[in-house]
């Protein structure tokens, strides 16, 4: 058959013609509908990323009692993702919580209410009934109901990681060029971009880095989706890793004993529930790793070995911060033995810490160093969560509360040993526990209060979801 003079050598492909081979998709093509997905899939869980985000932007001033500002971008960005949810919530005409995540999130408001209702000035309560329900109830269900499957909660465990990353290397700057906050007469304190006035800040944010990256790394396996596709991103145990030891630096110049105590709690319960051979492991590792950073290098080695044994200094020789602590402990307890049922009321301690304290209570810390001028900050709280709310809201708002911590704590435990023997989603279990516990234990040293308190709120609710959505035993296809 003779060709025609100008007609293509391969007519395109049709039913006269099925010789023809079909067209494949260009490689930029599907790099583009690629990126569509991803964006789709990510674009739920960006107000929970840029509440994390914003806690990276400095704390501009304080309060004008001198105690730290809570009204950060952070809590605006938090205040909208709750919008946000609610919306989406009601678009999708689907009951949002299950009846035990329903009441589990629930419990705090009962006990919140009551002592509002019952404090002897209710108005001067709201700002404190706001608070709680933002940190213990709005947020963790906002997270609760925007996570949908286990590639969503590792997201946002790692960019809590890089947010660690972020205040852990200002920190560390801080604390060899002496532009920290004042510690011992040297303004050498590791407190990120939140100043002197919140010293924990820094040391909070970075714990809950380090906590997140040892679970990461510890129940890192390979796990596939039912389409075949990997979710446990390759080389996660290696980057996990490399996070862990760069935040080990920032987390011991950061001179905070609460924030050692409660992280060398939760790194020691995941690596008992990874396996008693890997705990051994990483204990030495880790162990050679403190020898070499403090006793090789001397990076704060007197100062560390100080801040460490004034942990036990109690009737000894205290120093003033620790005789301050215990003396605002007794006081809070001389408060709940006042009204042991419903407290003094939300936001009260400040006007009942004087008549219930002895004189061995100083009137103030003293905050220098970090680019502020030396001033007496106020102690406007126990720096003790359960005390705080066992003196403010009496024994109904702490069963209310704590009761709602163990609800979660229990549920957690519970589906780990599930995640380990169907190797899916045991990182994701880690992390959540390990978070969970190191809060726990954290409140036993501070409280809610300062700007990155708003994250304490996004630990909750990673908490919340693997303790309490069903999809959490499930890949991708469950959403």
């Amino acid at each position: 058959m003779a060709h025609a003079r100008g007609a293509p050598l391969l007519a395109p492909r049709t039913e006269s013609n099925p010789l023809r081979p079909p067209l494949r998709p260009s490689a930029s093509g599907r790099d583009r509908r690629d990126w569509r997905a991803t964006l789709r899939r990510v674009a739920p869980l960006l107000p929970v990323l840029t509440v994390v985000a914003l806690l990276a932007v400095p704390v501009e001033g304080t309060a004008g009692d001198g105690s730290a500002g809570t009204g950060t971008v952070a809590d605006a960005a938090s205040a909208l993702l709750v919008v946000f949810c609610v919306v989406r919530a009601m678009r999708e005409r689907a009951r949002p919580l299950t009846r035990t995540a329903a009441l589990v999130l629930g419990l705090p408001v009962f006990g919140v209410c009551v002592a509002a209702i019952t404090s002897a000035d209710p108005a001067s309560s709201l700002p404190g009934v706001a608070r709680y329900l933002q940190i213990f109830v709005l947020v963790p269900g906002a997270l609760l109901l925007l996570i949908r499957h286990r590639r969503d909660f590792r997201l946002v465990a790692w960019a809590m990681v890089v947010l660690a990353l972020v205040q852990g290397l200002i920190g560390v700057v801080q604390y060899l060029t002496g532009t920290g906050a004042s510690y011992m007469g040297e303004d050498i304190r590791a407190v990120g971009t939140f100043g002197p006035t919140d010293v924990m800040g820094m040391a909070t944010i970075v714990s809950y880095g380090l906590v997140a990256a040892v679970g990461l790394a510890l129940g890192a396996r390979a796990e596939s989706g039912p389409d075949g596709a990997r979710q446990v991103p390759r080389g996660q145990r290696a980057a996990a890793l490399c996070c862990a030891a760069l935040l080990f630096l920032p987390l011991v110049v950061s001179f905070s004993r609460g924030a050692w105590i409660a992280t060398v709690a939760a790194v020691t319960l995941q690596l008992v529930l990874s396996g008693p051979r890997r705990a051994a492991r990483v204990a030495l590792v880790t162990a050679a790793l403190g020898v070499v950073l403090v006793g090789g290098f001397g990076i704060g080695s007197q100062m560390v070995s100080e801040r460490l044994g004034s942990i036990t200094e109690v009737t000894e020789t205290p120093d003033r911060s620790v005789t301050d602590r215990y003396t605002m402990w007794a006081a809070a307890g001389g408060m709940w033995r006042t009204d042991p049922v419903t407290g003094v009321g939300l936001k009260a301690f400040p006007a009942h810490r004087d008549s219930h304290s002895s004189i061995a209570l100083s009137s103030g810390s003293d905050t220098a160093g970090a680019g502020m001028a030396f001033r007496r900050q106020p102690l406007l709280s126990p720096h003790n969560m359960y005390l705080l709310v066992l003196s403010e809201q009496g024994i109904i708002g702490l069963l209310a509360l704590a009761g709602s911590w163990a609800a979660l704590l229990v549920l957690a435990l519970r589906r780990l040993p599930g995640a380990r023997r169907g190797r899916t989603g045991a990182d994701c279990a880690l992390v959540a526990v390990g978070l969970l516990v190191w809060q726990l234990v954290d409140f036993g040293y501070a409280d809610i209060g300062g700007p990155s308190t708003v994250l304490t709120a996004v630990v909750l609710g990673l908490a919340a979801w693997w303790a309490l959505d069903r999809r959490a035993d499930r890949g991708p296809g469950a959403a």
